[in-house]
């Protein structure tokens, strides 16, 4: 499991961002109008209430309730592997009212990473909250807080703000309620302080928290993508997530297959067809995803993606699948956890590659 957010004492006054909507669709939440911000005549400053490492199915509800009781949003940043186990859960957070950030696919030191590791990381993470929630994040929390100006311009690729903090509750660490407290009674206009989904003592300060900073005059807003600083909610950010939340990839795989030969399997037998397309793209490089889809009667066990590169270009990183190249033939075949289809279910598998992103023709081949 993910080691909560830290940060090396250098960075804990460091502070950039990027605003990130959020994911919502409750579950044992209760939906009403979201929070609304207290009237700004009222407010001396704004501060900025975070949650990193979710969602979790033990606490996340929770939490949204007691930040939900206190009348306040926040900001959630969420691990990509978490939102794509738990896409209810992180649909309830824009339910409720609050916004979400990108905290990584599954928490890594990303310093000690390569740039096309860093990108997998990162572009994952924007997919599954994109997929669970309709609403793509702005912006991107370091696990640890770590980062350097590699992981920067990655994010800048992603159209990503670097957010950390200018307040350590500790909760990671074993803080307790009033410590925790304790902690964002420091809180000035403008700062951010770091908690976390998934410890209780977090959710029981959150009462307590509120009425600090209601008796300083100070209230909960959002993180301002431009300067990073907690500044008052803005009133186009989205509260309600799209009706019919997207739970493939925008380019989804036929309904009817291909009507080349064979138009229809013969009974019984497995088929596939590979759908091909390009997520983000940078100077030197790119993002893509396959969708592969069993066509066939019967249940596909196993698969193998082909194609070859018009150019030269090369997989950097892949995931959810095993990779070889071989000049510019590319060959992938699934994953030990995703070979077994039934007819008419897909998958997908993903990467990051060097070069331009010149769309190839994929085919799809079946044992």
């Amino acid at each position: 499991m993910p080691q909560p957010s830290r940060s090396p004492r250098r960075l804990v006054t460091a502070l950039a961002a990027t605003a990130m909507a959020a994911a919502g669709g409750a579950v044992a939440l209760t939906v009403a109008a979201p929070p609304q911000a207290a009237n700004a005549a009222a407010c001396n400053g704004y501060v900025a209430l975070t949650f990193d490492d979710g969602p979790n199915p033990s606490t996340t509800n929770a939490l949204l309730n007691a930040l939900r009781s206190a009348g306040v949003r926040a900001t959630f940043f969420n691990i990509g592997q978490r939102v794509q186990q738990n896409p209810t859960l992180a649909r309830a957070q824009l339910t409720a009212g609050m916004w979400i950030g990108n905290h990584s696919w599954t928490h890594p030191h990303m310093t000690q990473l390569s740039t096309a590791q860093m990108a997998s990381e990162i572009s994952q993470t924007q997919q599954a909250i994109q997929q669970a929630t309709g609403v793509t994040p702005r912006l991107f929390r370091p696990p640890y807080g770590e980062t350097n100006a590699t992981l920067r311009s990655v994010q800048a690729q992603f159209g990503l703000t670097e957010v950390l903090w200018t307040v350590d509750s500790q909760d990671w660490n074993g803080a307790s309620t009033a410590q925790i407290v304790q902690a964002a009674s420091t809180l000035q206009d403008g700062g951010v302080i770091l908690m976390h989904d998934g410890y209780q003592t977090t959710i029981n300060a959150i009462p307590q928290i509120v009425a600090n900073l209601a008796s300083r005059n100070l209230c909960a807003g959002m993180i301002s993508p431009v300067t990073g600083r907690a500044v008052a909610p803005d009133d186009n950010t989205p509260t309600t997530p799209p009706t019919t939340p997207p739970t493939t990839p925008p380019t989804t795989p036929p309904t009817t297959p291909p009507t080349t030969p064979p138009t229809t399997p013969p009974t019984g037998s497995a088929g596939c067809t590979a759908s091909y397309r390009t997520v983000n793209s940078w100077p030197g490089g790119f993002q893509a995803e396959v969708t592969i889809t069993n066509t066939g009667t019967s249940t596909l066990n196993g698969w193998t993606a082909r194609w070859s590169w018009p150019g030269g270009q090369t997989i950097s990183s892949l995931w959810n699948g095993e990779v070889s190249q071989s000049g510019g033939s590319v060959t992938v075949r699934n994953a030990p956890y995703n070979g077994t289809l039934p007819p008419g279910q897909s998958t997908s598998f993903g990467f990051v590659a060097n070069g331009d992103g010149a769309t190839p023709s994929v085919t799809c081949t079946s044992p």
